[in-house]
């Protein structure tokens, strides 16, 4: 006489609950891995956008990249011989600000991964980009007066 109001779920009809083998999975030390390598990635980007490609940190950072994703990182074509690396104009100020910021994130998912190598580099690369900074701060102002 009493039908039910609803049917039965979609879930219970195709045999259960789904199971944890349904869905991709990746543990904490790959996404780990995954989004450092991001965080490296891009700061090589700012690195060749600042015409700091041939340098040895550049190199760094491509092999880190290199190690944790398998594979050589995608890199911005080398700049004609020519051409100067970006000059102290606020681009510049800009970039290696994204570079220092860069730096400090990856240094912080080195050391929450213990990956020592990647944390001293990144640590080195903040360093550079804090003091590229300063000198830039410091021509601007002795060009101001």
């Amino acid at each position: 006489m009493y039908e039910p109001i609803r049917p039965k779920s979609v879930v219970h009809r195709m045999g259960g609950s789904p199971t944890e083998h349904d869905y991709p999975q990746r543990s904490r030390g790959e996404a780990l891995d995954i989004q450092l390598a991001g965080h490296l990635a891009a700061l090589l980007a700012v690195t060749d956008e600042l015409g700091l490609g041939g340098e040895e940190g550049a190199a760094a950072i491509a092999a880190q990249v290199a190690r944790l994703r398998g594979a050589q990182p995608a890199r911005v074509p080398s700049p004609q011989p020519d051409a100067a690396p970006v000059g102290n104009s606020a681009g510049a100020a800009a970039l290696h600000q994204r570079a220092h910021d860069l730096a400090a994130r990856a240094l912080l998912v080195a050391a929450s991964r213990a990956d020592t190598t990647v944390a001293i580099l990144a640590a080195e690369r903040m360093d550079a980009h804090a003091a590229a900074l300063a000198s830039l701060d410091s021509r601007d102002l002795a060009g101001a007066h």
